[in-house]
């Protein structure tokens, strides 16, 4: 499987919403998040194990998964990191 960071984005005024939805989408996916909320960067974060990206923003509420990001992570090797950082998978 495929590690992924999941960005849920928000404004502060729907902050408390947010937070609400994540507990009722499932309790346990709320404390699996940091959240940037009270140094005023309201997105909330999160890096998981998936197959593909599509799997990866189901840890994020439905009403959410618009604004969220799934972006697949890459560990590089000193050599390898060079020769192939830009290249597409």
């Amino acid at each position: 499987m495929d590690r992924y960071i999941i960005i849920s984005e928000h404004t502060a005024e729907d902050c408390r919403m947010v937070v609400k939805e994540f507990v009722h989408y499932h309790a346990g996916f709320l404390t699996n998040f940091e959240w940037g909320c009270y140094d005023n960067d309201h997105h909330a974060y999160t890096i998981l194990e998936a197959e593909n990206h599509a799997q990866a923003l189901m840890a994020v509420p439905p009403a959410l998964r618009n604004k969220a990001r799934a972006i697949k992570l890459t560990h590089f090797k000193p050599r390898e990191g060079k020769d192939t950082a830009h290249q597409s998978a």
